[in-house]
């Protein structure tokens, strides 16, 4: 918040600037406005990007960086802002503080994960993505040294590979991990189907699996810069490491999605 108001300032100065100093005419001042403000945005980035130093991405982190995911929180804040998203979240009280686990939930926008980046910080989350989100440039440097890792679903070698990779995150207790069992966003606001092969991560981890369902962050692309959208992250219910372990991925899968169709009726 502190630095949306800075770079409001900063692009403010520079836009009457040119209008009351340099005499331009007030379109010219709206379009420095725009690009100043944008550029403080790219120049936070870039910081960000030369601090947490770009790592070999063919190789699974050996620790997670710590600036690269205050950097992810910044940007999720940043984003949730804009976005006009107004948070509201239930049962935070049951997610672990003593062992990773696994977060799955269903998909609407993408500000679902947002929401989760910036405001369940405290128990540092990375998130399996589609590949083109990692080759966002800078950004996708710094969201891999904080262990978000890529997912190509198309490819079934490498797939498995990037579940063993998540697997191992929590293991070494380097970060928890989010995943989107539908595996893409509903166009519909339907729950999709659920890819069985998502809850393995949490079997070969041995951890925990936490369910959670979002509601409402599709409704902000409509109401984006008119008026501030609702959003309700409601966290279900945390099924235990060994009743994860004892469940075929098939069941856990089912279960979890019969938590979830509940929880959206609320």
């Amino acid at each position: 918040m502190l630095y949306a108001i800075l770079f409001l300032l900063c692009a403010l100065a520079a836009a009457w600037a040119v209008t009351a100093l340099a005499h331009w005419h007030w379109l010219l001042g709206v379009l420095v406005f725009v690009l100043v403000f944008a550029l403080m945005h790219a120049l936070y980035v870039l910081v960000w990007w030369l601090l947490v130093l770009p790592v070999d991405r063919s190789k699974p982190l050996e620790k997670q960086n710590p600036r690269a995911r205050e950097a992810c929180r910044g940007v999720g804040r940043f984003l949730c802002l804009y976005g006009g998203v107004r948070p509201h979240i239930s049962g935070e009280e049951k997610l672990p503080t003593d062992s990773r686990f696994l977060f799955v939930c269903n998909h609407r926008s993408m500000f679902d994960p947002l929401m989760v980046i910036a405001y369940l910080h405290k128990w540092n989350i990375s998130f399996v993505s589609k590949p083109s989100n990692l080759n966002i440039p800078l950004v996708g440097d710094i969201a891999y040294n904080a262990g978000y890792l890529a997912i190509d679903r198309e490819n079934d070698r490498a797939a498995l590979k990037t579940i063993l990779t998540a697997a191992d995150y929590m293991k070494r207790d380097l970060c928890s991990i989010g995943i989107y069992p539908e595996g893409t966003r509903t166009k519909d606001g339907e729950l999709l189907p659920f890819h069985s092969g998502s809850f393995k991560t949490a079997q070969r981890a041995n951890v925990p699996v936490a369910v959670a369902c979002v509601r409402g962050t599709e409704k902000i692309k409509n109401r984006l810069f008119l008026r501030p959208t609702d959003v309700y992250l409601d966290i279900l219910e945390l099924i235990p490491a060994d009743r994860v372990k004892a469940m075929s991925t098939a069941e856990l899968a089912e279960y979890s999605r019969k938590l979830i169709e509940e929880g959206l009726k609320r």
